[in-house]
């Protein structure tokens, strides 16, 4: 009788110390099978485990995290309004990866925006705090604070596109040099001459990619660059009206415009039908990101593909891998990873 009570507390939930007896082991040796540590035999593991099993046992992760100094939560920082996040897929697609990814693990995850100086002032002493293991950082630009607030911090963290070529931080890309010369060559192919470029944010280092790409492709093809022909864009859809507006004004006779986003590329068609351009027969569009947006659009937009949720996979990999190694952040230093996934033309009927 006095077995069976302690066995299942009266109801209660199941202890450690519980498993141990039922399996004849240490509790040691318990906290290293559900751990997952290799010191243990085939035969010692199979035991607790059937323990753990017979008397329904639930890890105390809390505590776990405690006696490790760990939180078992990361955070997803993204340094832009939350109007922002909400209205370009590229954020809710990698989110998706992002928990994909995570789903297989006990980890949370925290989703942070850092939009405005008050929102940064409450992250910094929010992180000061140690309150997560990691930090994946979205959207960044190339004075940004952040990073090298983290770098202070010993946090580790990973972001989505490096700040410049000499970054330190890990970072997950696309390869957005190469998508930039595969959108512009689709357009030459197509016989277009005067091919127009809405950038992305160019405090963006991929934005900036793109503008090499774009340029590259045309030298290579035998094309002089045209300035007049490249406009400063932010990414977002009124940005691709203001800029599509400026260039019409300039370049009256351009026949094809290669937009930094779909959302960008959205709202250069605006323009374009309000002024009476037809797409494809008068101006091609080609946008980047191949969203959903891309899709939908009338006609279905010709778009760069990144792969932007396997690309929130990858991130969340390099982060673990970050957080496992125990070696203060100088020696990590050492082998930083930069990663850069391929990208894909997808032809639709915009161009």
């Amino acid at each position: 009788m006095a077995h069976g009570a302690r066995g299942g507390r009266s109801g209660g939930r199941p202890t450690l110390e519980e498993v141990a007896a039922r399996a004849g082991v240490g509790r040691g040796t318990v906290s290293r099978v559900i751990n997952g540590s290799p010191r243990v035999s085939e035969a010692t593991r199979a035991a607790v485990e059937a323990a753990v099993a017979e008397l329904g046992y639930v890890p105390n992760t809390a505590a776990r995290a405690l006696a490790a100094n760990r939180t078992d939560a990361i955070a997803l920082v993204v340094p832009e309004p939350e109007t922002r996040f909400f209205a370009e897929p590229y954020f809710s697609d990698m989110l998706r990866g992002v928990g994909a990814e995570l789903n297989e693990t006990e980890m949370q995850l925290l989703l942070i925006f850092a939009g405005n100086d008050r929102e940064r002032r409450r992250l910094a002493e929010y992180l000061a705090a140690h309150r997560v293991d990691g930090v994946l950082l979205v959207s960044v630009h190339a004075d940004d604070p952040l990073p090298d607030l983290l770098s202070q911090l010993e946090i580790p963290a990973v972001i989505s596109g490096p700040r410049s070529a000499a970054e330190t931080l890990p970072s997950v890309d696309s390869d957005n040099y190469a998508g930039a010369r595969q959108a512009v060559e689709h357009l030459l192919s197509r016989g277009r001459t005067r091919i127009a470029h809405i950038t992305g944010r160019l405090d963006v280092y991929g934005a900036q990619r793109r503008v090499d790409g774009y340029r590259e492709a045309l030298r290579d093809a035998g094309r002089a660059v045209d300035e007049a022909l490249i406009e400063p864009g932010d990414f977002t859809e009124e940005g691709g009206r203001r800029a599509m507006t400026a260039l019409l004004a300039r370049c009256p006779d351009l026949d094809a415009v290669f937009a930094g986003s779909d959302v960008t590329a959205a709202g250069a068609r605006q323009v374009l039908r309000e002024e009476g351009r037809r797409i494809p027969d008068d101006v091609a569009l080609v946008g980047y990101d191949d969203s959903a947006i891309a899709r939908h659009m009338e006609p279905p937009l010709t778009s760069v593909r990144q792969p932007i949720q396997e690309m929130g996979r990858r991130m969340i990999d390099l982060l673990l891998a970050e957080i496992a190694d125990r070696r203060p952040a100088a020696a990590r230093g050492l082998d930083r990873r930069q990663m850069v996934l391929p990208t894909e033309l997808v032809e639709r009927a915009s161009s």
